[in-house]
């Protein structure tokens, strides 16, 4: 029953019952981790051929020696692949080493460094730096700003795409140089970018000439259920509005393959290409092509992407349904949370009544419940209504995460129960 229909005696009882469940869960002595969308073992364990690839032949089919150096934009036949989930021509393709967040990080400091193809002058040398983030989003894209001093404006992420009547007012600053997005399966919500967002933020004005889209398309392929959503073609957006240089996008093959080991991409305007290679080349004499021989041949092609992907969906799809079917038992008829019940990426979404997001990870983490911080999904950490905790099932097992989400599920009613008999 929601707990604006009980009596203060019934939700007393509710916390007593709670809390022996909760006594028990620290007698248990858990030691379990849902903080970080790492693949799990059984995923990994998919894609071990490539321990044994590229063999003896180092050689792609345009006959270039992995093994050398050069080469700084990769290996062609792995960018026509990705060129193609991405939605962006070969040749403004970029295959780097293993983090599409290095890919993210250079952008940043090449346009802070040297400004961006666009900009009057180098971003550092500006009054102010500001980023538009949708929350709830993805905690190191927030890293990164906080880290160079660029100033974060949150504004609300729904289904479909960021407020775009808050994000039209922040672009009339010329301060405001750009935005993250996930745009497909966004981390942690699951929300994916409609082609009406994107084509309005590929068309709206600007203050700043040289404002920058930060396209991180992590989840491209990331599939739970058939239906393979497709991404809005941001680069042809932009391109059609008069803005072909806004767009910077980003996808990886950390959660296809190897995370540690992964290939990750960059793609944009020729324009932004060869400006990001000409920064690049003083950085590095070229990418691991070893690396990107083996992901070629054991891909193959982008139907191999999906087929691999398929697999990973095989082990994925109960997980997530699991913590959505305990989290709707558990907590389903007492209006105390709601969560996501996303159809890709690698995590839900929940969001507690306001102020027991902090309370619920602490007590989950003195059961021996490891959650993410609440409010990392915030710039700086700060959810104003701390209310938002990421979930992510994908690494611990099946037996595991039960236990972990239905420690999680008691101690979102301990709180609860605790807050209403403090009110």
């Amino acid at each position: 029953m929601p707990f604006s229909t009980l009596s203060r005696d019934q939700i007393q009882e509710l916390l007593v019952e709670q809390s022996a469940k909760y006594v028990e869960l620290q007698e248990a002595q858990l030691k379990l981790d849902l903080t970080r969308g790492k693949p799990s073992p059984e995923q990994l364990d998919l894609s071990n051929e490539l321990l044994s690839l590229p063999g003896g032949d180092f050689k792609d089919a345009a006959g270039t020696d992995t093994r050398n150096y050069g080469g700084l934009t990769g290996l062609t036949g792995l960018r026509e692949i990705f060129a193609e989930i991405m939605q962006v021509p070969v040749d403004q393709v970029i295959c780097g080493d293993n983090a599409s967040l290095a890919l993210m990080h250079d952008t940043l400091v090449f346009s802070l460094l040297q400004g961006t193809v666009d900009s009057p002058k180098p971003w550092a040398k500006e009054d102010a730096i500001k980023f538009i983030c949708p929350v709830p989003g993805y905690d190191r894209h927030f890293a990164l700003c906080e880290e160079y001093g660029i100033e974060m404006l949150p504004v609300a992420l729904n289904d479909d795409g960021p407020d775009m009547e808050a994000v039209r007012e922040f672009v009339n600053d010329p301060a405001v140089k750009g935005m993250w997005l996930v745009p497909t399966y966004g981390n942690p919500s699951g929300s994916v970018i409609s082609e009406a967002i994107a084509a309005e933020l590929a068309a709206m004005e600007t203050a700043a000439p040289d404002f920058r889209i930060m396209w991180d398309n992590a989840y491209a392929v990331h599939h739970l259920t058939e239906q393979q959503t497709k991404t809005a073609d941001i680069l042809g957006l932009c391109a059609a509005s008069g803005h072909p240089n806004r767009p910077m996008i980003y996808a990886s093959t950390s959660k296809i393959t190897f995370a540690g080991s992964g290939i990750p991409f960059m793609g944009g305007s020729a324009d932004n290409i060869a400006w990001f290679l000409k920064h690049l080349a003083k950085r590095t004499i070229g990418p691991d092509k070893v690396n990107q021989l083996r992901h070629l041949r054991y891909l193959q092609d982008v139907d191999g992407v999906h087929a691999l992907m398929d697999k990973h969906r095989a082990i994925l799809a109960p997980k997530f349904s699991k913590v959505v079917e305990i989290l709707e038992s558990r907590l389903g008829g007492h209006d105390v949370a709601t969560w996501t019940d996303p159809k890709g990426g690698y995590f839900v979404s929940l969001d507690t009544s306001d102020g027991l997001a902090s309370r619920v990870v602490k007590l989950a983490k003195d059961a021996g419940i490891a959650m993410t911080p609440a409010g990392a999904a915030f710039p700086y950490g700060d959810d104003p209504r701390d209310r938002n905790i990421r979930i992510a099932p994908s690494f611990p097992g099946m037996a595991e995460l039960e236990q972990a989400i239905d420690g999680l599920a008691t101690c979102v009613l301990v709180a609860a129960a605790e807050q209403a008999l403090a009110n």
